[in-house]
């Protein structure tokens, strides 16, 4: 084996990725805290969990989850105003 193609085996992931799944976590957990917790709270939550979500989605080019989450950033930061 080379050790250039050992060297491409050995790089660390992108940091996206945990996040991507952190974001999944917090929009389920945002959602039970909406309905019965407390909504600015929930919306709180939400917000930080799309907006660390869409690093992974501009990296990987899927750019209608991008448009989705910015427009729910939208909508959950004129909530929060």
């Amino acid at each position: 084996m080379s050790h250039t193609s050992l060297h491409s085996n050995l790089t660390q992931p992108s940091i996206d990725i945990p996040l991507r799944v952190l974001g999944s976590i917090g929009v389920i957990t945002a959602y039970f805290i909406v309905l019965h917790v407390n909504v600015t709270v929930g919306v709180c939550l939400h917000f930080l969990a799309d907006l660390i979500s869409v690093p992974y989605f501009i990296r990987t080019k899927s750019w209608d989850v991008v448009i989705m989450l910015t427009f729910l950033l939208f909508i959950g930061g004129s909530k929060l105003l």
